[in-house]
């Protein structure tokens, strides 16, 4: 038989060979890219998929940086809407456009003109709509944001890892400013005011776009920051277009994959990480998924947040597992159900709608 390219091709360039047989995860990754090292500081964004890295992250040694904890006062009040999730109480990051703008804001580059929404003896960030502490007046809200803004920055500046998971095409922004919210104004809080609002469902090329702006300006300030992309395997709750909601989270997952991986073809340290088709992908079995098909099982979770550890040759540890050691079985599946549900803005859609 002639010789031609795919001669010279490994094993996990055929499907049959890597996908029908024997699959394994880690061959999904570069394995001349060590994605984290064991003294790395790591600070993670993103959708409520991304919120599931923290406990893995740290029961494998590695710091996972928090630089705004809930004040003293409030501690009884617990939270929800994934803000004491992340490094910083920023909640959930659905979009580059959100994020981009998030530093921007710290780095006083962008003041929203519509940044609170003032209700009852309430003044509501428009940006962390679900908070259980909202400010009391305009002058708290001012100090509450400027303190959120400065813990924002300094997690994202003193990181060596920053580990970002796509969620969203889809947004609401404002007419005036293009300020681009977490959710819908007016079903978490505020009012929904066409005048003021409009959907967006961003394109490949914005979200490469305010993703390669964002990695420059933050190198700007932490030259050493690696980036580490991943696109949420959630399918969208709803959705604001006249297609089918099927349709619709599939052209929004494509178009995320194809962004993250021009980014990480075209940005030095920038690397894409394979959750999306760890959890997706026709080799993955159907307990990946709960029931509603939408939120991703406990078991899902685990595969790809130890195939995340374990390419980085680190010693990865059932998170629920070493729980399981350390409580009891009631508490151990209460733990389970709060990792693998986590709230989200974006999932308060149903009940309201």
């Amino acid at each position: 038989m002639a010789n031609n390219p795919y001669k010279s091709q490994s094993d996990k360039a055929f499907w049959s060979r890597s996908v029908s047989t024997n699959f394994d995860s880690q061959n999904l990754i570069d394995s001349s890219t060590q994605l984290l090292r064991g003294k790395d500081k790591v600070t993670s964004a993103g959708s409520c998929f991304a919120s599931n890295l923290v406990p893995y992250i740290e029961s494998a040694g590695l710091t996972y940086l928090r630089t705004e904890q809930l004040p003293h006062v409030f501690s009884s009040l617990g939270q929800n809407l994934g803000y004491a999730n992340f490094s910083a109480a920023y909640g959930n990051i659905y979009t580059t456009r959100q994020l981009l703008q998030l530093y921007l804001r710290s780095l006083g580059e962008f003041k929203p003109s519509d940044d609170k929404w003032v209700q009852e003896m309430s003044v509501i960030d428009a940006f962390r709509p679900g908070l259980k502490f909202p400010a009391s007046s305009v002058e708290e809200f001012e100090l509450h944001t400027k303190s959120h803004l400065r813990a924002t920055r300094e997690a994202f500046e003193t990181a060596d890892v920053f580990v970002y998971t796509f969620g969203l095409t889809e947004a609401w922004v404002s007419r005036i400013d293009g300020a681009t919210y977490p959710a819908c104004p007016g079903t978490i809080a505020g009012t929904y005011d066409p005048k003021k609002y409009e959907f967006r469902n961003f394109s490949v090329e914005e979200i490469v776009s305010d993703m390669a702006i964002f990695v420059e300006k933050l190198r700007g300030r932490n030259p050493k920051v690696r980036f580490i992309l991943s696109v949420s395997p959630v399918p969208l709750v709803a959705t604001a277009t006249d297609q089918h909601v099927l349709t619709a989270s599939t052209y929004s997952k494509s178009v995320l994959r194809v962004a993250a991986d021009e980014l990480s073809r075209n940005l030095k340290d920038v690397t894409y990480f394979p959750a999306y088709e760890i959890i997706t992908g026709p080799q993955a079995p159907i307990e990946y998924f709960e029931d509603d098909r939408r939120n991703v099982s406990k078991l899902g979770i685990e595969k790809v947040m130890n195939t995340l550890i374990q390419s980085s040759g680190l010693v990865s540890r059932s998170v629920l597992i070493q729980k399981q050691d350390e409580v009891d079985e009631e508490k151990a599946e209460m733990l389970s159900s709060r990792i693998t549900q986590i709230e989200c803005d974006e999932v308060m859609l149903d009940d309201q709608l």
